[in-house]
């Protein structure tokens, strides 16, 4: 039989973040593939979410001529849809109504949506950041993102209260990786056409020693992660242990690279490699580990 009603409207709403994901995201979405079906598309509703906020903020409006202010205004206007559908349940924005299902079924609240659209807002503001500015900017663009991820994935789990301190800490140093590793394999993109420095010092040039230390803290985040990655449910191990792996691969491939080719070229992981890894992370869900 046909859905209907709400049943229809959610699974629209379902579909609309799937193709997000799908289109937008290469390690995420292959990641992402190894969770069961329903904590896949808990998945793709807040990766659905977080895209289109980027998106707002430097992607198409931008291309097409909206400027900095009237994209603060949409910003403003998709945090607000954001926290309405949080509370009724409903909008008429799919994408948001995706991540409102989500959300209230995982208990994920205004507490960790401020501190994203804080940072999704700074992102309008091409003046550097200092130390505690890239702080604050990396827990709100991605540490609350790990946390969101990780309410979904402890659906259910019962943990001590050691167990869950480590689980969020390694959830919000694995994002902060992601997004270290992020910022430097685009530097060249945000420096030169988006006129944005994210790591204090480097808003003239990224010197090979700058790079270093970068690339020193993005392996202690992802020796954290590791580390909390064996306590996570089997379901949804495999998937966290494939994203890391590859964003640790990538980082390996940055550390190689002289600073100054990363100001003029994107660095990237080549497929083969990516679907090794995803490869033995298939061998890892099936044997349950």
């Amino acid at each position: 039989m046909r859905a209907a009603g709400i049943d229809l409207y959610n699974a629209t709403a379902d579909v609309s973040a799937a193709t997000v994901i799908r289109r937008y995201s290469t390690s995420f979405g292959w990641s992402s593939r190894l969770l069961p079906a329903a904590m896949r598309d808990d998945i793709a509703h807040v990766y659905a979410l977080v895209r289109l906020a980027d998106e707002l903020v430097d992607g198409p409006a931008e291309s097409v001529g909206v400027d900095a202010a009237t994209r603060g205004i949409l910003l403003d206007e998709l945090e607000a849809d954001t926290e309405r559908a949080l509370s009724l349940g409903f909008s008429t924005n799919l994408v948001v109504h995706a991540f409102a299902l989500t959300a209230r079924a995982h208990g994920i609240g205004m507490d960790l949506c401020r501190p994203f659209f804080a940072s999704m807002r700074r992102d309008l503001d091409t003046s550097a950041l200092d130390a505690a500015g890239l702080d604050e900017y990396i827990h709100g663009s991605a540490e609350v993102v790990g946390l969101m991820c990780l309410a979904v994935f402890e659906a259910g789990a019962t943990r001590e209260a050691a167990a869950r301190e480590q689980l969020a800490s390694g959830a919000r140093r694995l994002g902060a990786a992601f997004q270290k590793v992020n910022f430097l394999r685009d530097f060249a993109e945000d420096h030169d056409q988006l006129g944005r420095t994210y790591f204090p010092g480097t808003s003239t040039a990224l010197t090979d020693e700058a790079k270093g230390e970068i690339i020193r803290s993005i392996r202690a985040d992802l020796q954290a992660a590791d580390e909390a990655i064996p306590l996570l449910t089997a379901g949804c191990r495999p998937a966290v242990w494939a994203a890391k792996t590859m964003f640790g691969e990538l980082a390996d491939r940055i550390d190689s690279a002289p600073a100054a080719t990363l100001m003029r070229t994107r660095v990237s992981v080549p497929t083969s490699v990516k679907a090794r890894i995803l490869a033995r992370a298939l061998a890892m869900k099936a044997a349950g580990a």
